[in-house]
């Protein structure tokens, strides 16, 4: 323990002084902002637009909800982390023979598993960070352009907060929890990187190729079992295809 607590706090010191760690902190969440602003300016003209011809009020009420552009700003900055966490991944690893910052941990006798470990660990403390700052900037930049409430037209409330709500913390899990796997894939990217061999850039391609193919049907596996063993619904639940084709929960039970 005391060896990778020694490769972490290493890892930890470069990262302060690491450009490639701070860009990896900051470009999600000032794409999402720079996003925010360009979709302001164009909803802007699109508003004076639609003063002057007319428009669909539902579409405006659309357009002027916070929750539908908190959810496009973190999808990319979601896009963003998720491409440079592969990066810094391929490259924290497959640099270290000309940094030659592992030999140093080597000399303290830090095996090289609690090296990889503290690596793995560093780059999952980043994009922990990363989110977090891109929660922030997302929910505040939409915050301050727009409002975040039901879609409400004439009067009538057409989607409920709740609603709205349930699906976007749905879809985030769901954008979010892939994250170690593009942090496994840029690992699999350095040693392709660092061992420019014809069978080891084969298997490297292989195995991205199974997880590709194989993560897709693993969920919806996952989902249709937990139909199966009657995972209750959520209180919201309006509809139940699969009623009446599975045994086990279904929405009247």
């Amino acid at each position: 323990m005391s060896n990778l607590l020694a490769a972490l706090r290493l890892e930890l010191f470069l990262s302060r002084y690491s450009l490639a760690a701070k860009i990896v902190l900051l470009a999600p969440a000032l794409v999402c902002l720079a996003r925010f602003a360009l979709v302001w300016l164009n909803q802007a003209g699109q508003q004076a637009r639609a003063g002057l011809i007319g428009a669909d009020s539902f579409e405006l009420a659309q357009a002027q909800n916070a929750y539908g552009h908190f959810v496009d700003g973190m999808n990319t900055g979601l896009t963003i982390l998720a491409l440079l966490l592969v990066a810094l991944a391929a490259y924290d690893f497959s640099s270290e023979r000309d940094i030659g910052s592992i030999r140093h941990v080597l000399i303290r006798r830090a095996g090289r598993a609690s090296i990889v470990l503290a690596k793995l660990l560093r780059l999952h403390i980043l994009a922990l960070l990363a989110l977090a700052l891109l929660g922030l900037a997302a929910w505040g930049g939409s915050a301050l352009l727009w409002d975040f409430g039901p879609v409400v037209e004439d009067g009538f409330e057409l989607i409920g907060e709740d609603e709205i709500l349930h699906e976007i913390h749905l879809g985030l899990l769901m954008a979010v929890i892939p994250l170690p796997a593009v942090i496994a894939f840029g690992l699999l990217v350095s040693v392709a990187l660092s061992f420019p061999a014809l069978g080891v850039t084969v298997r490297v391609l292989a195995i991205t190729l199974f997880v590709f193919l194989t993560a897709p049907v693993s969920a919806h596996m996952i989902g249709r079992a937990g139909y199966q063993v009657g995972v209750k619904f959520w209180k919201g639940t309006v509809q139940d295809d699969l009623k009446d084709k599975y045994r086990g929960t279904s929405l009247d039970s």
